[in-house]
């Protein structure tokens, strides 16, 4: 007798995610891409949409989410699952939002603010991908969203990969026809739940019959989750505050080999060199609102992929994290660099558990947490870096001159960090609750200044770094 399949279920990570929206927070997350404009649009500046459709269309069978709905069955029949949407209509999930004029870059990032605020309809597939015309030089912007339950940064990348070709006259891949499956009945879904039920209890046995092993596996995770829930508490700071719906955005464009040259220097790595350039934004911030900066070290979550797969295939939802140290309190920028890399260093050989793993794979834990989260004290702010493709990447044969990745503020954390490498650019997203911070050019000013006062310890000019 063949092997029954199990249903897509939502992972214990996926559920935690999910959560996000039962709070009123935003779920998506995504990418923004500068596009060259030219086999985009029409003599008039207007989007081929119909043209573009048609290229991605036979690209959706790589991401299968693309064309699933995101099923909550009843009590007793086990956690959310994917099924195929009984009907799909690509023009509902690529659009076209022209910016205002005169479309510079304060347009773009406003259209974009604007789109995040919406929330993604449960009704139909969670992503969209907006192209915005109106730039200068006939350039367009691209935006792509997909809830947080899909896919994690690396997920995210490799979604964004798989609409993308690496030339602009490379053949639309041969696509298999596709048909919706039904969503499972009743008993499919009660009997799938008794299997995953008994599975689990097979595992707690087995944990049981080798409580050393199981030892060893806690012994190693403690001291992941001690740096979260008992280390010293993050220091009070106007970082932390309630945050609403909405967002703002400020982009920094940078250099990965300039990146790379100052962290070789001070034997440190790119992410170092980036977690102190945030510090340095983060000083600038906090004294120019009148806070007393000496001796101040605010607690940053720096996600790290827990994903297997080969670059380009990660799938769903792999989050681990490793809590650093910003010293705030300190002016220097070399300085701040080596206390940096000396504390990653000592921290990152630790085990590192999914953030859905310990009490958070039950739901009664995560929704613990997410209860206590507007007032947690464990964190000041989330900082995510990813890599990304190093050559140049094409949509619908237009070349993307550059990368910046999106994500959500959430709980208490009024600003979140994210940072992409791409074709030689190392590109940062700062992203913020628009109340409780509207003064976030000053962040990103002092991240550059952050940057140049690194470049120069390396003697490189100032303003390789452009805010």
């Amino acid at each position: 007798m063949a092997e029954t399949r199990l249903q897509e279920r939502l992972t214990a990570s996926d559920l935690f995610l999910l959560l996000w929206d039962d709070y009123g927070w935003s779920s998506d997350i995504g990418g923004l891409a500068i596009c060259d404009g030219t086999s985009l649009l029409d003599p008039e500046g207007r989007v081929r949409i119909e043209a573009v459709r048609a290229q991605l269309e036979p690209r959706l069978h790589l991401v299968p989410r693309f064309r699933q709905l995101l099923y909550r069955p009843r009590l007793g029949l086990g956690w959310p699952l994917w099924t195929d949407a009984p009907s799909f209509d690509l023009a509902d999930h690529i659009q076209v939002h022209p910016l205002a004029a005169p479309g510079g870059r304060a347009q773009l990032l406003a259209a974009c603010q604007e789109l995040a605020r919406r929330r993604l309809d449960p009704a139909r597939p969670l992503w969209e991908l907006w192209l915005l015309p109106g730039l200068p030089q006939r350039q367009v912007g691209a935006y792509l969203r997909l809830h947080h339950a899909v896919a994690d940064g690396a997920a995210a990348l490799a979604v964004f990969g798989a609409l993308l070709d690496l030339t602009a006259d490379a053949p639309a891949p041969a696509a298999p026809p596709w048909a919706p499956a039904p969503i499972p009945a009743a008993g499919e879904l009660l009997a799938d739940n008794l299997r995953r039920r008994r599975h689990e209890i097979g595992r707690g046995c087995s944990g049981l019959a080798h409580p050393g092993r199981t030892l060893r596996q806690a012994r190693q995770a403690l001291p992941a989750w001690r740096e979260v829930l008992t280390e010293q508490p993050a220091p009070r700071t106007s970082l932390n505050h309630p945050v609403g719906p909405g967002r703002r955005l400020a982009l920094i464009r940078g250099r990965l080999d300039l990146t790379k040259q100052i962290a070789h220097a001070h034997h440190a790595t790119v992410n170092d060199v980036v977690l102190a350039a945030v510090t340095g934004g983060l000083r600038r911030l906090l004294a120019s609102r009148g806070e007393d900066l000496h001796g101040l070290v605010q607690r940053a979550m720096v996600t790290i992929s827990l994903h297997q797969e080969e670059p380009g295939q990660a799938q769903g939802n792999k989050p681990g994290w490793m809590m650093v140290p910003l010293p705030l309190g300190e002016p220097d920028p070399v300085r701040r660099l080596e206390l940096i890399a000396a504390e990653t260093a000592a921290r990152k050989h630790k085990a590192r558990p999914e953030a859905g793993s310990g009490i958070f794979r039950f739901a009664a834990g995560q929704r613990a947490w997410y209860r206590h989260f507007p007032r947690q004290r464990s964190v000041n702010l989330v900082v995510t870096n990813v890599a990304g493709p190093p050559v140049p990447l094409y949509l619908a044969g237009s070349r993307l001159l550059e990368l910046f990745p999106m994500l959500p503020v959430m709980g208490n954390l009024t600003l979140v960090v994210a940072v992409l490498s791409y074709a030689g650019q190392l590109n940062l997203t700062a992203v913020a609750d628009p109340d409780s911070c509207p003064d976030l050019e000053v962040f990103t000013q002092g991240v550059r200044t952050a940057l140049d006062g690194l470049a120069q310890s390396v003697s490189v000019p100032a303003g390789e770094h452009d805010a």
